[in-house]
Formats: structure tokens, C-alpha cells, sequence
């Protein structure tokens, strides 16, 4: 084989849980480290080691990539009650995507892989639909309590003179529960400009969708920044390209993408965007087949398979059963990192070995080949169903071809 690809700068890699972290090993054995000489800063985001850590090594590994530029990231666990017990966690530690999205702010994009073969479940949608996914606040940096019979939750600020101002969130004659969330005006402003600069680069309208009817000052808040920035920087460059922004509520937007069909990116809010990208990713065929990047304004990019951990097959592989795994967009979050840090120091060929990497895994859908969950959707004659690794391996068969 001929010399490995070079590479300046390291990646930062975050390693993540369950049957995504034996597809991340597999990849990087079979498809990477053969023709790359793969630089890494490592980061274990496991939950064991997350929880060895006390969650240290998620924040640690969002500064190197504050440092380095560009990360790419493994399906990780956010722990709920019956992951405190299985790995008898110290603590139910919080998503380490909302982690590292706080620490880095900025938005996550997130576009669905189109494949010959794969019709959408909905029909009309023969273009992409590119989800903006703000990064920051909201139910990820939430404060909760569970609230005793008889009690009083009030909602209290203190300015900076110590002033305070409040405001009767309940009065509870029943136990319940409360929820406080925040956002910033700087890190609104930053998602609107990621978001127009974005509709900028790959020419395409831009939607923002809230509820604004009903949180009458919290999603208020976003829609008149969003318009305020489009008016004073972005009216002028969307006029000349032909493209627009505008704004509905979420309900009116839901109805218009599903008679849609496709070609544009949606903009939601924090937790809107993690649903809407999940029910876009499924209409299309598979979560498996969708490509998430989180862009900073100071332009650092975080790319990652944007499903779960696939716990499921997980607990088969461990009892020595085969699965067959849809790897594809933990394939093209290292696809993407690998692409993003050829441009950013400029090595043609590293990207060159990205987007080929992608063209193999495209082509070798397209000649029939997939997983179990593509298998169930394709309308190809000639299909095969076929396990993780073999999958991986006709990539690599295909992979070399191209190369």
C-alpha cells in the first residue's frame, strides 16, 4: 500500500458507549488507520469513565476542541434511572452532548444522507431538509425540583444592585414538580447568524419556528432577534441570492414540511431541534442516515452520529450474537471531522480520502449491500442483508477501488 496520508493537527476524538463504541473501533481498524496516519487527542466519554472522572473528561474534551478546532464524537449515554443502577453511577450525570454544546454554544446542523433506493415515508420529500438545532440553554442546562403539598414556587431574579424581582410560578396544594430553563441573548444572536450564514453557503430559504403565541417574552425573545439581525445584516445578501427567511409558529411549520418538499433548512430551538431532527431523520428512512455537525461562531465543528448508543444490539453482540448495525453515520461523522481538517490545513488529499470514504459508503447501498434497517426500506431487486462488519468491509472493497 502506498504511504499513509499525513495529517498537522490532531482531531479530537470522544469515544463513546455500547454498540456504537465496537462500530467506532471497527471503523477506525478497517477504514482509517490503514491509509491514514490518524492523529487523535482521545477523550473516554464512556459512562464508566464519565463517571470516574465525575464528568470531567466531557468538559475537558469540549476545551480541546475549543483548542484544536475540529472533534469528532461517538454515540454516548445520557443516564436515566436504570442506568444509575446497571453501572452503579455516583451520580445521574447530565447529556454530554448538552455539555459540550454549552461549552462551545453555537448550532448543530443536521441533514439527512440521501441513497437510490431509500424512498422517504414521505413521499414528496425528494430533497434534503437540513435541521438547525440551537446548542445551547434550555431543558439541557435546565435547574429541576420535585415540589412537597402546600407549597409556593416563585420565580426570583436579583440584579446587580440586589434588587429582586419575582413572579407566583404555582401555588401547590398537590406534590408536582418545577422546571426553571434560561437563555442568553448572546448565544440567540450567535444561532441566528450560524443560521443565515448557513442558508449563505448552500443557498437554500431558511424557516425559524417557536411558539411565541404561547411564551410570550422566552420565544418572543427569539423570533425578534432573529428578525432584527436578518433586517440590519442578511436582508440584502438573501435579496441578491434569491433566497428568504421567515418565521411561522412550530404547529403551522410541522404542517408545511410534511407537505413539503425539502430543499431547505429549519431552524428550531434547543429541544425542538434534538425531536424535529429525530422525526426528519425516521421519515427519511433511518436515524442511521443522518449527518450532525455543531458550528461554533468562533467556527470550531463538532461532528457526530446524531442517534443513540443501540443498546439493543449491544446486548446481543455481548452474548456473542452477530447485529447488524447501521454504521453509516458514525462513518460520516469521521468523514466529515476528516474533510473539515483537510481544509482547515489545507491537505487535499485528506479530504480527498473523506469524500471517497463517503462515496464508497453511498455506492455500496446503492449496489444492494446494507444493514438490517436499510434492508427493511430499500426497494432495490437485488438487496442483501448483511452484518456490521461485513458491511464494513465491501466499503473498504469499494473504498479501494476509488482510492
Amino acid at each position: 500500500m502506498a504511504d499513509k496520508i499525513q495529517m498537522k493537527t490532531p482531531l479530537v476524538e470522544m469515544d463513546g458507549d455500547e454498540m456504537t463504541r465496537v462500530i467506532w473501533k471497527m471503523i477506525k481498524d478497517m477504514l482509517l488507520t490503514p491509509y491514514i496516519d490518524l492523529k487523535t487527542e482521545y477523550y473516554d466519554l464512556g459512562l464508566e469513565h464519565r463517571n470516574e472522572t465525575k464528568d470531567q473528561v466531557t468538559i475537558d474534551s469540549a476545551k480541546a476542541t475549543k483548542k484544536y478546532g475540529v472533534a469528532v464524537k461517538c454515540a454516548t449515554i445520557t443516564p436515566n434511572a436504570q442506568r444509575m443502577t446497571e453501572y452503579q453511577l455516583s451520580e445521574m450525570w447530565k447529556s454530554p452532548n448538552g455539555t459540550i454544546r454549552a461549552i462551545l454554544d453555537g448550532t448543530v446542523f443536521r441533514a439527512p444522507i440521501i441513497v437510490k433506493g431509500i424512498t422517504p415515508f414521505i413521499p414528496s420529500w425528494t430533497k434534503p431538509i437540513t435541521i438547525a438545532r440551537h446548542a445551547y440553554g434550555d431543558i439541557y442546562k435546565n435547574t429541576e425540583m420535585t415540589v412537597g403539598e402546600h407549597a409556593k414556587a416563585e420565580l426570583v431574579v436579583t440584579d446587580k444592585d440586589g434588587n429582586e424581582t419575582r413572579k407566583l410560578i404555582h401555588e401547590f396544594t398537590t406534590p408536582g414538580i418545577i422546571q426553571g430553563v434560561h437563555n442568553v441573548d448572546e448565544s440567540i444572536a450567535s444561532f441566528a447568524r450560524a443560521c443565515f450564514n448557513y442558508a449563505i453557503d448552500i443557498r437554500q430559504d431558511l424557516w425559524f419556528a417557536t411558539k411565541d403565541t404561547i411564551s410570550k417574552q422566552y420565544d418572543h425573545r427569539f423570533k425578534d432577534i432573529f428578525q432584527e439581525i436578518f433586517e440590519q445584516e442578511y436582508q440584502q445578501k438573501f435579496n441578491e441570492l434569491g433566497i428568504e427567511y421567515f418565521y411561522t409558529l412550530i404547529d403551522d411549520a410541522v404542517a408545511r414540511v410534511v407537505r413539503s418538499e425539502g430543499g431547505y433548512i429549519w431552524a428550531c430551538k434547543n429541544y425542538d431541534g434534538d425531536v424535529m431532527s429525530d422525526m426528519v431523520a425516521t421519515a427519511y428512512g433511518s436515524l442511521g442516515m443522518m449527518t450532525s455537525v455543531l458550528v461554533s461562531p468562533e467556527g470550531v465543528y463538532e461532528y457526530e452520529a446524531a442517534h443513540g448508543t443501540v443498546t439493543r444490539h449491544y446486548y446481543k453482540y455481548r452474548k456473542g450474537e452477530t447485529t447488524s448495525t447501521n454504521s453509516v453515520a458514525t462513518l460520516f461523522a469521521w468523514s466529515g471531522a476528516l474533510k473539515k481538517r483537510g481544509e482547515l490545513d489545507n491537505l487535499p488529499e485528506l479530504v480527498k480520502f473523506a469524500e471517497n470514504l463517503e462515496k464508497a459508503t453511498i455506492q455500496t447501498i446503492e449496489d444492494g449491500v446494507m444493514t438490517g434497517d436499510l434492508y427493511l426500506l430499500s426497494n432495490l431487486e437485488n438487496k442483501q442483508k448483511v452484518d456490521t462488519q461485513t458491511f464494513l468491509a465491501e466499503i473498504n472493497q469499494r473504498l479501494q477501488k476509488l482510492i
